[in-house]
Formats: structure tokens, sequence, C-alpha cells
């Protein structure tokens, strides 16, 4: 369905469910939505995972760190659904071994780690692979870049490794496979209520951001997924009553060259400035390092990572793994993200406060509003919703009885996710594209679907060239993105469909001059147009990936 398509298709019919935001919970809901046989609808803001869903730690986990705050619940439900995500995204979703070492007179010292992983096994019912207890040989024979000095043991655990931003991407377009209607750069303007007494939320007026076109989108439930923005999507729909129920907690990130750090596979550490649990893990080339905590004082489109906090995440990885001394001239990128946290006391905001466990809400008018969560348990909270929104059509004449009374997201695999192997389809495209790196990343970002990419290069050769001479994207991404996943701009390319911002000095800005004629000739830029785009792309990575001197 082409752009235009799917406009017309919003403007022209009511629907069941309207969903606005395309974050990882927007679009979780959609699909859950569309997979049930609702009529749906999603629109999103900005582009898909362009807020928290693609500044994240790109982990499916069960949330080892939560045990030691009593989150049982949560941690058994991220256990489960991790697990499903594995089987239904295999692509996106990759087992990764950890490695947790203890020092002596850690803050989490040996036996409570070793007791906690026990846990952490029991809650996932045994049906993930257990950890085992390493000795302070087999700790350093996993990682030898580890410091030794004080080392007592520790232990190897596993979680799951993820693309988030083509995770969220995969689940929009699994719910216009499934025949919802949905559109990125769509922004709400306003709500639209019922003339009669009950006021009633019936709908949105939009604006199409790229033609500047405003028109009504009428729905019987409108839900709220716009995570950070939650509030104050609220407030633009009309639903003011009621204090905030979002508690934004700011968490940064950075990547470094990953052979200044020397970790073999994701090390999980105790940081020796605070005892924060925190992550050491392999992103390609590079390695991530994070997270910090902190309240989120600006807003949700200004929240960027501090010199503090980059130093912060230096200190304690330098103090662990002796091997980096990595400075701020390492840093590849620094980046931070909101988690929109729910309130437990309402207006209070402060993280002992805040639940990671996710909250629905329903306003008068009938706005549905969910917050909280993790992106682990994306799918889980999206039935939920959906359970909230039978509730919510039942009473509304003319709702479309659904298809399916399961849930059929737990069974149905994302876009690309209907592989037996792994290994086999990763052999497959190497063999195929004669690079080993091109290869590797096709099959892991498309799975059974990398061929459509490789098409465009079969069809024109020039499009098997990449982007950066460093990096394994192709411009037949830029092509693919442009004409079957949505993409609208050079962020939505270089910043969401592939990582060149974040694993570039420059944040893709060379790229982004490079593939700027190429999106031009697809979406019918002028020549002013194009210039306006790459200033445009220079502004919003200067907005994402500044260091703010704080």
């Amino acid at each position: 369905m082409t752009r235009q398509a799917a406009l017309a298709a919003l403007a022209a019919e009511p629907f069941d469910l309207l969903v606005v935001g395309g974050g990882i919970t927007g679009a979780g809901v959609a699909r859950e939505a569309a997979l049930a046989g609702y009529r749906t609808a999603l629109v999103e803001r900005d582009d898909f995972a362009s807020g928290t869903s693609s500044r994240s730690s790109r982990l499916v986990h069960g949330g080892v760190r939560y045990l030691e705050h009593g989150h049982i619940r949560l941690v058994f439900e991220s256990s489960r659904e991790r697990r499903l995500l594995l089987a239904l995204a295999p692509h996106l979703v990759r087992p990764l071994a950890f490695t947790w070492p203890v020092y002596r007179g850690a803050r989490v010292p040996l036996w409570k780690v070793r007791a906690g992983l026990t846990l952490y096994d029991a809650l996932s019912l045994f049906r993930n692979a257990r950890h085992h207890a390493l000795n302070r040989g087999a700790v350093l024979a996993a990682e030898p870049a580890l410091s030794p000095d004080g080392l007592l043991g520790g232990a190897r655990y596993w979680d799951a490794a993820t693309d988030d931003a083509r995770l969220t991407l995969a689940s929009a377009l699994a719910a216009r496979e499934a025949g919802a209607s949905v559109a990125n750069h769509v922004s709400v303007v306003s709500g639209i209520h019922a003339s009669d007494t009950t006021n009633r939320l019936t709908g949105v007026l939009v604006n199409d951001r790229l033609t500047g076109a405003t028109f009504p989108i009428r729905s019987r439930v409108i839900i709220n997924a716009t995570g950070p923005w939650s509030d104050a999507t609220a407030a633009l729909t009309g639903s003011k009553e009621g204090s905030s129920q979002v508690f934004g907690s700011a968490g940064a990130h950075i990547a470094v060259p990953r052979n200044r750090v020397g970790n073999n596979d994701a090390v999980t550490i105790v940081s020796p400035l605070d005892g924060r649990v925190m992550f050491v893990l392999p992103a390609g080339v590079h390695t991530i390092i994070g997270t910090t905590e902190r309240p989120a004082h600006a807003g949700p489109d200004d929240i960027r990572s501090t010199r503090a906090e980059v130093t912060y995440l230096l200190q304690s990885v330098n103090r662990c793994l002796p091997f980096a001394q990595l400075t701020m001239d390492d840093v590849v990128s620094a980046w931070c993200g909101i988690r929109p946290l729910a309130a437990v006391r309402a207006g209070e905001h402060s993280a002992n406060a805040a639940s990671r466990e996710h909250a629905i809400t329903h306003r008068a008018d009938g706005l549905v509003s969910i917050t909280g969560g993790k992106l682990t348990t994306y799918r889980a909270m999206a039935a939920d919703v959906l359970a909230h929104a039978r509730n919510e059509l039942s009473k509304s004449a003319g709702a479309l009885t659904p298809t399916h009374e399961a849930w059929p997201s737990a069974s149905t695999p994302l876009p690309g996710g209907d592989i037996v192997s792994r290994d086999a389809t990763v052999a497959e495209a190497r063999t195929t594209t004669r690079d080993a790196a091109v290869g590797e990343r096709l099959a892991l970002a498309y799975g059974s679907r990398w061929r459509n990419v490789w098409s465009y290069v079969q069809r024109d050769a020039s499009l098997g060239r990449r982007l950066s001479d460093d990096l394994p994207y192709l411009l037949a991404e830029v092509a693919h993105a442009v004409e079957r996943e949505m993409a609208a701009s050079l962020s939505d390319v270089l910043v969401r469909r592939t990582h060149v911002a974040f694993e570039t000095r420059d944040n893709g800005r060379a790229a982004a001059r490079r593939i700027a004629p190429l999106m031009a000739a697809l979406l019918h830029w002028s020549p002013a147009d194009m210039t306006q785009q790459l200033d445009a792309y220079d502004r919003d990575v200067a907005r994402l990936f500044t260091i703010d001197d704080l």
C-alpha cells in the first residue's frame, strides 16, 4: 500500500481502534488488534521508533536487575516474552551470553548473584538456557579483558540482543500486513468529541507533516501509546482531567570501538563508583555501554546524554576492564532515551514512586492510555491493552466482532521471522552476496525477506555499494526502506532502518549526503527539498547525539 493510499484509508471510514504512537508499544498494539480482526489504524508523529524505542540498550531480557527490587511478576512475564520473541523473530532477537564477574567487596556478593540467577532460571520455568557458576579462572577465560584484581568468581547466563528500531518497524509492518492502516509522520492536532452530553472522544484531527494536509480519523476507541509523550497526547485530545501519570527516567548509552574494550560477549558489571548494575554489550565492531538513570527534566524531544553521564560510563568500564582505558575521544556516539515509567502514586515523580510494570488508564471521555513497561514485554502489554479495548468496544454500537478470540500474536512470526535456521539463513546470504559482513547484516535485519533487498542489487548493480566503507549497509537498503518500509526522510534511513548514525563519528552526515540523491529520485524531491532534508538531518542528529556539557 502506498502512503497516499494509507492516508486515504485513514480518512475514509471509522475504525474500531486508532492507536496513536508508533513506538514498540503502539506498533505492538496495532499488530495485536489487526491480527484479532479489528479495523485498526496506527499513526506516528515522526517515524516508527523515533523516540525511546530506538534509544535503548537493544536487549530483550528477563530483567535480572529487577530481582533485587522484588519485581518478581515482571521478571516472570519478561522471561516468557523473551522466549516467545526468540521464536517469533529469530533474525531480530538472538541469544546473548552474559558473564557476571564478582569482585571482593562488591555491593552484590557472589552468593547473591548465584542465588539471584537460580531464581532467574526458575522464573523462566527452566525453559531458557540455565546459568552456571564460574570460578575465577573460568571468568577470565570467558572475558580475558576483565581485571583479575580481587576477582572471586562469577556466573554466566543468557538473555537476548535485538535491533530495537527494526523490531518496532517489523511490528508496524506486521500490523499493516494484517490489514491495519498505518502511517508515520502524521501528528495529532486535537480530539473530536461527541456532541451529546457524554462528550465522548470519537476521533482525532491529524496533520500529515509531509504535505501539510489536515483531516479527521474516526474511531470507536483511541489508544494513547505515546510513552513519554502520553500526558501531552492526552491534553491534545482534550483529556485534561487527572494528574500526570508518567514519570520520565533518562538513561544514557555510549558506543565505543569494540577492540578498545576487548569484550567477547556481554558483560554485566556492578559499577565500582556507585554500585549500579550496568552492561557492556557487543554490537558488531562497537561495544555499547549503559545505562544510567536520572529524572528526565528535559522533554522527550530534547533529552541528551551529559558529559557527566558519559564520564561515569567510561570510568566504570575502565575500572572493571582496565585494558580499555577509554577516554572521551573513544566515544563514537552517545544517546539518551526516556523510560516512560508509570507513577505508582499519582503526580509523584521519583524513581522510587514509579513502576517498571505497565499501567493502563481510562479517561472519562474514553481515551485508553498505556504507560510504563519495557521493550521485552511489548507483546504482552499489547494483549492487555486490547483486552481493555474490547471492554470499551462492547459498549459501542456497530463495533466489529473480532475474528479471533485468542491472541494470535503469540504464534504468528513477525515479518521475516519464518526461518528454519538463523545460521543457515546467514550462510545463504553470505554465499549469495559474496560479502560475509553484508550477508550477515541482510539475514539478521530482514530474515527470510533478505532477498527482497538483494533484488535491488540484481536490478541495479550500483545499489550494491556500501553507505559507509566500514559498515555493512548497502544503498539497496535505502531503496528498500523507501519503497517497502515507509521511510520518508534521511533520519528514517540512517537512524532507524540502519544504525549508521550510531556507528559513525559524524553520526551519518557523510552518508546522508551520499544517499540524498537516491532518496530524492525515489521521493521526487526538488533540489531545494534535498537541501532542506540535509539541513533537517543535521539538526536531527545534533539533537539526538550532542553531549550536553553538564
